[in-house]
């Protein structure tokens, strides 16, 4: 990505001073929702590193990087937008859409777990939800500033 491209993880900031710092091991996520726009940032642009190595060590399971692999190549993300995100004792929820390509536009919706550990958030794992209804005269997920159906809503 260039130094003037939006991140994303539709943040509004640029990926050099959201994500990438995050990316390359400069920063740490401050909170679980910071991680949560990494990790979807890293699926992306298909940084499997940064995937396991913010998965929490407990999850991990063999195969796991060609799963991801798998998935990274098959799937082309649109936007992200946060619904909630609560924090209380290390412990966290994010809940999450996640638009990509699809006919018709497919979604991922989850209530994501994290775990802060030794100054470290980890994703644990999520409950998948219902698809969120879109309203027409939304802004579009993806970032563009258009109005959902003047954009992916067609």
């Amino acid at each position: 990505m260039s130094d003037s491209s939006l991140c994303p993880c539709n943040s509004g900031l640029l990926y050099k001073e959201c994500c990438q710092p995050l990316h390359q091991h400069t920063h740490v996520a401050e909170d679980a929702e910071k991680l949560m726009r990494s990790r979807y940032s890293a699926y992306h642009l298909g940084l499997v590193d940064y995937l396991l190595e913010t998965l929490h060590p407990s999850k991990r399971h063999p195969g796991e990087r060609e799963a991801l692999q798998e998935s990274i190549s098959q799937t082309d993300w649109l936007g992200l937008k946060i619904i909630d995100h609560k924090e209380a004792n290390n412990l966290a929820e994010v809940e999450f859409v996640a638009f990509y390509d699809d006919e018709p536009l497919g979604q991922l919706r989850e209530r994501s777990r994290f775990t802060r550990e030794a100054g470290r958030w980890f994703y644990h794992d999520g409950l998948f939800l219902p698809p969120l209804k879109l309203g027409r005269n939304e802004v579009c997920f993806c970032g563009s500033g258009r109005k959902f159906k003047q954009c992916h809503g067609s």
